[in-house]
């Protein structure tokens, strides 16, 4: 069974930590999130998988090659000018058009059960079918509104709250049939939730969505990336933690030593060849990337952590996001909601809290040096 998984997107929401990435490597729990969705497919049995891919892509290429780290075997479409979701997909007609396949998001987290909607597909014999999700604020999704067996009638995009038809988010996830190739045109940008499913609606073409059971995250936001974050850390959603459980809730990278007067308080995860200073403060929940640096004194509590970063001695990172390669100097307080960009420089002795309470993040841009 093949698949193609989007990952051709510019997550510019997610920025400043997308600087140099492309969303689909964002780590969750130090892994990128499209490495979780490729282990998930695997284990539903798509064994061969497409991703297309527009933006920074040797990042994937370089992480994923040819599938090996996952134990399937992957191929890219290169798209210098994106094609949209269905556009992307028509390229690679040639691969996918010898079965029912499955079309999946690279940058969402989820363990929705694949098999599953694949079994509710082939029973509807519809051309399509949709993975649909219960949400809290159908504002900020687009919703379907379906009948009792499932067969989808419309769609609404965002719709203000309190005039929503339905409170069903469409994930992303899809199977279809072959026959979906005669419905998107060569060589041009169309979109599947834009375009291809409000034509299949006013032409009466059936097709269907699906609730699906298991977790959902479209990591659409520097918000909803910690929350997927601190939610795979604490197990609410079915994903592989990297290192070893030392104890409960406190997962330990190869080559990461912690020292005894260190302070650790679950749910925590040290990624590999991390070094931990002497009384060094940890509360979880806390996600540390890979060759980390904590220095002699240092806290740090409800932070994520990327790759190479680094925390002075003395410093105190408190709910914010560091980007990889940033360097906070010693005795430096970072407060909640601030979200420090890669191979930023923040001095000695600087304070850096939210700025206004009502916006959700603070956001201090790559390759800024804070005096």
């Amino acid at each position: 069974m093949k698949a193609m998984v989007l990952a051709a997107g510019l997550g510019t929401r997610l920025r400043p930590l997308t600087g140099s990435i492309s969303k689909p490597m964002a780590p969750i729990v130090n892994r990128p999130v499209m490495h979780h969705i490729l282990r998930l497919i695997k284990k539903h049995g798509f064994d061969e998988a497409v991703a297309n891919l527009h933006y920074h892509p040797h990042a994937i290429t370089n992480y994923f090659g040819r599938g090996q780290r996952v134990g399937i075997e992957l191929r890219y479409s290169l798209e210098p000018e994106l094609l949209g979701t269905a556009g992307g997909v028509k390229q690679m007609q040639k691969f996918l058009s010898d079965g029912t396949f499955l079309v999946i998001s690279g940058d969402a987290l989820t363990d929705l059960d694949l098999t599953k909607l694949l079994k509710q597909h082939k029973e509807s014999g519809s051309i399509a079918s949709l993975a649909l999700k219960q949400v809290k604020d159908p504002s900020r999704y687009g919703v379907v509104i379906s009948d009792k067996t499932g067969r989808i009638l419309g769609f609404q995009e965002k719709p203000a709250r309190g005039e929503e038809l339905s409170n069903l988010c469409n994930c992303g996830i899809y199977i279809f049939e072959p026959a979906i190739f005669d419905y998107i045109p060569k060589d041009a940008f169309y979109d599947f939730g834009k375009q291809l499913f409000p034509e299949f609606v006013t032409r009466d073409i059936p097709f269907y969505g699906f609730e699906i059971d298991g977790y959902w995250n479209d990591v659409g936001s520097l918000a909803q990336y910690r929350i997927g974050n601190f939610d795979a850390l604490t197990g609410k959603v079915d994903v592989e933690i990297p290192g070893k459980e030392r104890s409960s809730g406190i997962f330990v990278g190869k080559g990461t030593r912690i020292p005894k007067s260190a302070t650790l308080k679950a749910p925590i995860l040290l990624g590999d060849f991390c070094q931990v200073g002497e009384e060094v403060n940890l509360t979880g929940p806390l996600v540390i990337g890979d060759h980390s640096v904590i220095e002699k004194g240092a806290s740090l509590e409800g932070v994520i952590k990327w790759r190479a970063a680094q925390t002075g001695a003395g410093a105190q990172v408190m709910g914010g996001i560091i980007g990889q390669g940033a360097y906070i100097r010693d005795d430096v307080h970072i407060g909640d909601r601030v979200v420090v960009g890669d191979r930023c420089v923040i001095g000695a002795g600087s304070v850096v809290d939210a700025e206004v309470k009502l916006e959700p993040f603070t956001v201090i841009e790559a390759d800024t040096h804070v005096k």
